[in-house]
């Protein structure tokens, strides 16, 4: 992973002062809502005992009462709760009173003092009423008459559409669920509705579906792309199949490919390439490849006996020469297969294609978990410092899950672009040191791996966003295929979003097509680079 520092700033306070926007299918409309459009306010009140305090504002040279102070905990009132109860100019007057000199001394005489005082009067048990947002309903999308096989998410039959409503409201139900489906309007009493599907052209239909509850208000309004073609090929007695894919929020079938949700952006019809896939068994990420650099850190550091060849097997650059790849190949690939268990084990905790890591694991280290080429990259996939912001900032998943591990939640509940620069270096260590090694001690390498495919998981959210700025507001998927959308990630996990978003404006204001072939065309030249690394990644010329 190598990226230009500079362009990745400005590339990151771009994309910050940019709006925001749900990359993906999702709710179009408030919660409490009815589908005429009437708000129903889903709250409750509740009645609540408590203990409240009492303190007085008093005036040192009178005492007297300038403000009553009420809280609901034990020791002082704070800024903030002497500032609700008390107008502006009493709060001003209180923080900027001086300490009374006549208190110090001992005298009791504080006629000449200036300002306020805070003075506890006592407590007394009170009740006080709470305003609860309730839940709202949710509606669920699956597929009838069909568990579809994967990759190629295959099916016997045109399934049906099944949209399943839930109520968590204990005391209210469902009354109905609708759906639009290409135009056509289902709905069904209750909470499950069954919507017959036909045919769809590659760019798939938009179903839209919300439920109605007893409680007077209806839930969000959801979105899908759903998308069913025929296959083309006699599987069963009654046809050739349908492929069929769902892109939604909502999807409660089994998991659809890693990033399409993200950019809404079908795969390819019948699965994507080898390259984007997750093997059923290690067996076939195996390769044997005789790489140079992997050879040569397995001699040096006395793995491999290379006594035989000339100056010991190694050039000065660190790789191994051709004698010493010759003697170091079996442990090369025995080397290079030794984690395909755990980038399999990875592939199905992240979604991200084992297929792919291993292939960027080639290119970025050769499978030596060391420092490799460039100093300051660490693990497998050679993660920089950037790489790591990268991760923090767009993967609030692992962000959440990460941040509290090293820094106290508190800290971290304003999410990675809030914090002070010193806690995010922190953070940025922290990654490192977990996934650093020297090579022979592979104890963080689990750990590199699973980072790795979530710095994966950030950059395809990055690239989904830069193209969103890039083309004035689309969807990857409105002007990139799954696969084009892919090599951008990979160019961008690369040679980072500076070069990829110059790159994509150009494009987008030259009317080129969004592909990776035009794209790279517009590539500044010492971002050049990429383009090899692109194409030894996906196997593409």
């Amino acid at each position: 992973m190598v990226y230009h520092s500079r362009w990745f700033r400005l590339i990151v306070v771009v994309m910050i002062l940019a709006p925001f926007f749900a990359l993906g299918v999702g709710p179009a409309r408030s919660a409490g809502e009815t589908p005429g459009g009437e708000e129903v306010v889903r709250q409750t009140s509740i009645l609540v005992s408590y203990t409240r305090y009492e303190w007085w504002l008093l005036r040192w040279s009178t005492g007297e009462i300038v403000c009553r102070v009420f809280v609901d905990h034990e020791n002082w009132p704070s800024a903030k709760d002497i500032s609700l109860d008390c107008n502006g100019s009493v709060y001003n007057e209180w923080i900027a009173t001086p300490a009374c000199a006549a208190m110090s001394s001992g005298s009791g005489d504080t006629s000449t003092c200036a300002g306020l005082y805070l003075y506890y009067l006592g407590s007394a048990p009170a009740e006080k009423t709470i305003v609860v947002d309730l839940p709202a309903p949710e509606v669920w999308v699956s597929l009838g008459n069909c568990e579809p096989s994967t990759p190629e998410n295959l099916c016997p039959v045109i399934p049906t559409l099944v949209f399943t409503a839930q109520e968590p409201l204990p005391n209210e139900q469902i009354t109905s669920v609708t759906a639009v489906v290409d135009n056509q309007t289902f709905t069904c009493e209750g909470s499950v509705c069954e919507v017959p599907l036909k045919a769809t052209s590659l760019t798939g239909i938009l179903v839209t579906f919300w439920a109605n509850s007893s409680f007077g208000d209806s839930s969000e309004q959801f979105t899908a792309q759903v998308r069913v073609i025929d296959s083309g090929v006699t599987l069963w007695p009654s046809g050739g199949g349908w492929y069929v894919d769902v892109l939604s929020t909502q999807w409660m079938g089994k998991d659809v490919a890693s990033c399409a949700q993200t950019w809404s952006a079908f795969p390819p019809v019948g699965g994507p390439p080898t390259w984007l896939q997750t093997p059923v068994a290690p067996e076939l990420l195996a390769t044997d490849v005789p790489f140079a650099y992997l050879a040569g850190r397995l001699i040096a550091q006395g793995l491999v006996n290379a006594s035989g060849c000339p100056g010991g097997g190694l050039l000065a650059n660190g790789y191994a020469d051709a004698c010493g790849v010759d003697a170091a190949l079996p442990q090369v690939v025995d080397w290079q297969n030794r984690f395909d268990e755990q980038l399999l084990a990875v592939a199905a905790e992240t979604g991200v294609p084992a297929q792919l890591m291993k292939n960027i694991i080639a290119q970025e280290s050769q499978f030596w978990p060391g420092m490799f080429r460039v100093p300051y990259e660490f693990g497998l996939g050679q993660i920089t410092d950037n790489g790591a912001e990268a991760l923090l900032l767009w993967n609030p998943d692992f962000y959440e899950q990460f941040c509290p591990l090293v820094l106290d939640a508190s800290v971290c509940a304003g999410g990675y672009i809030y914090l002070d620069a010193s806690s995010q270096a922190i953070l940025r260590g922290a990654l490192a040191s977990q996934s650093a090694s020297d090579g022979i001690d592979l104890s963080n390498v689990d750990f590199s791996i699973n980072l790795f495919a979530h710095t994966l998981l950030a950059n395809c959210e990055q690239v989904g966003q830069i193209m969103y700025n890039a083309t004035g507001g689309k969807l990857g998927g409105q002007v990139s295929s799954y696969e084009e959308l892919w090599r951008f990630t990979v160019a961008n996990y690369h040679i980072g979003p500076g070069c990829l978003s110059y790159a994509m404006y150009k494009a987008w204001a030259a009317r080129v097509p969004m592909d990776w072939e035009h794209v790279s065309d517009y590539l500044t030249e010492p971002c050049q680079s990429v383009i090899p690394y692109v194409a030894n990644v996906t196997g593409s010329p």
